[in-house]
This record gives C-alpha cells, sequence and structure tokens, in this order.
C-alpha cells in the first residue's frame, strides 16, 4: 500500500525542486507536476513528487487525524 501525505513547502528552489517538513522531518521533492505551489503550501506527496497542491485548512485537518491515529494505535 502507498500513501500520499499532505506536507508543507518550506523552500523552493532551481529547477521545481522544493524542500517539505512532516513531522520535523525535511525531504528535497520535485514541483513539476503542480503549478503555483509558494513557500508555505501545502502540497501531497508520493515518491518524492508534489501531486496536488491543498487548501491549508484541510491539510492541517487531515495531519491531524493521523496524529490521533497514531495515538490511539
Amino acid at each position: 500500500m502507498c500513501l500520499a501525505m499532505p506536507a508543507r513547502v518550506v523552500e523552493t528552489g532551481p529547477a521545481d525542486q522544493a524542500v517539505v517538513e512532516l513531522d520535523g522531518v525535511k525531504k528535497e521533492i520535485s514541483l513539476a507536476l503542480v503549478d503555483g505551489v509558494e513557500v508555505g503550501d501545502y502540497v501531497i506527496v508520493h515518491v518524492g513528487y508534489a501531486l496536488q497542491k491543498l487548501d491549508i485548512d484541510e491539510a492541517e485537518k487531515t495531519l491531524a487525524l493521523f496524529a490521533e491515529m497514531a495515538t490511539q494505535s
């Protein structure tokens, strides 16, 4: 099973590259598949690629649900 997670963009770079952060972990990803992403935006990340830009409220709700599930298991 593969899981795509929302992550916050903390840095953008050249050639459609960006750095995202999720739970304190930073990872370099590609923004080649999504237009108009800026620092502070949330994106769905799967295997190193941003697949979709997310609404901030929805991203934060999703992350809260994941955090809640982690504490219940």
